[in-house]
């Protein structure tokens, strides 16, 4: 059930489902200065449907499946434009350069290219009054914006952890889910983000694999900045991560993560030779080379 309240009556208070006032406003049933609030980040809108596609945002609900893919959205307008990926459609023509765009969001980031200033500088109309810094789109104006407010207004129903963006909270839930949906198609690795599988691929391919953070205590290199920050934690002893059940803390949300599963009772690596499950994926490996014959370790 959800409460709302009108701007002209703050007295008046109902106890209705988000679906009966949608209906209501389509037929004109409820006032007209309505407005609907947020209970997690207290955001307010106008439209009982703009607010239903909101608390999607905290809820984490993605009702609208792609039928080739299975890929999930919490829109209607985000699953059509996705399936364009499919389709090939490109609807949206530069007027230009005749470049095509499958999406209008593509489109207007691509129109900005042409469009400049009196001094031939590429034109950025929004800018931020603390900082100065200046952006294409409004958008990205809000993001940055929270930078300064300290907002973080996606926030992670399992750690609490909070974001900036929602990419940035959908990315982070893979952690808990354990979603890989980037595979290396010669070694079956799974990873969170497109990027890190490109750089994995340079492993098979013999490129060199660039490493810009460097320890300043052992000087070990790292790929990744998650990696580097985590192993930092070795040399100042913070764990940060703490299960909730028996108070026994970790310096990485893997290690948490793995831990719970004692407490769950989960084993989410299973051998696929003998069905045996584990709770640990580094008890696992060792298995598997009971089936493999593989001896890592040298035995003097």
């Amino acid at each position: 059930m959800f409460s709302y309240f009108s701007e002209t009556t703050k007295a008046l208070q109902l106890q209705l489902s988000i679906t009966d006032c949608i209906r209501m406003q389509k037929r004109k049933i409820l006032p007209e200065k309505i407005m609907y609030k947020c209970k997690v980040c207290f955001k307010e809108y106008k439209e009982a449907r703009h607010f239903q596609v909101h608390q999607r945002i905290h809820t984490g609900e993605m009702p609208y499946t792609c039928k080739v893919c299975s890929k999930v959205f919490n829109h209607e307008s985000a699953l059509s434009k996705h399936q364009i990926i499919h389709t090939g459609e490109k609807h949206f023509t530069c007027k230009v350069c005749s470049q095509q765009f499958s999406c209008v969001g593509e489109f207007n980031r691509h129109y900005t290219i042409h469009t400049v200033n009196n001094t031939g500088e590429k034109r950025l109309p929004f800018t931020c009054t603390v900082c100065s810094k200046a952006f294409v789109r409004k958008a990205n104006l809000l993001i940055h914006q929270r930078n300064h407010t300290g907002e973080k207004p996606y926030k992670c129903t399992v750690c609490s952890k909070a974001f900036v963006q929602e990419n940035h909270l959908l990315l982070h839930q893979r952690i808990h889910t354990r979603e890989r949906p980037y595979i290396c198609k010669v070694c079956s690795k799974g990873f969170l983000k497109k990027t890190c599988l490109e750089t994995h691929i340079k492993i098979h391919t013999g490129e060199k694999v660039e490493k810009p953070y460097k320890c300043t205590v052992c000087f070990k290199e790292f790929i990744y900045v998650t990696s580097f920050r985590q192993h930092q934690r070795l040399h100042t002893g913070d764990m940060p991560f703490k299960c909730t059940v028996c108070s026994k803390v970790f310096n990485s949300l893997p290690s948490l993560n793995t831990h719970v599963n004692i407490h769950t009772g989960e084993k989410p690596y299973k051998c696929p030779v003998c069905s045996k499950a584990f709770f640990q994926k580094g008890n696992f490996i060792d298995h598997q080379r009971i089936h493999t014959g593989e001896q890592p370790y040298i035995i003097m």
